[in-house]
């Protein structure tokens, strides 16, 4: 899929996966959500590290919980 904000999407991407959703936000996000996750941007880069990508994470990483 081309994606006119790829590059611009890329420079604030924090996911250490290499994919080709990387920097096509929409799919990324479709994508997560079918497996009930989060993409990595909703996380801190340490939280991303785990690839731990639950809700129950993001919410420990946020201090939700």
């Amino acid at each position: 899929m081309d994606c006119p904000n790829k590059e611009t999407n890329l420079a604030d991407c924090n996911c250490t996966y290499s994919c080709e959703k990387k920097g096509v936000c929409c799919e990324c996000i479709r994508y997560h959500r079918s497996m009930n996750e989060l993409p990595a941007c909703y996380f801190s880069n340490a939280a991303e590290r785990t690839y731990d990508r639950t809700f129950r994470k993001f919410a420990q990483d946020k201090g939700l919980r």
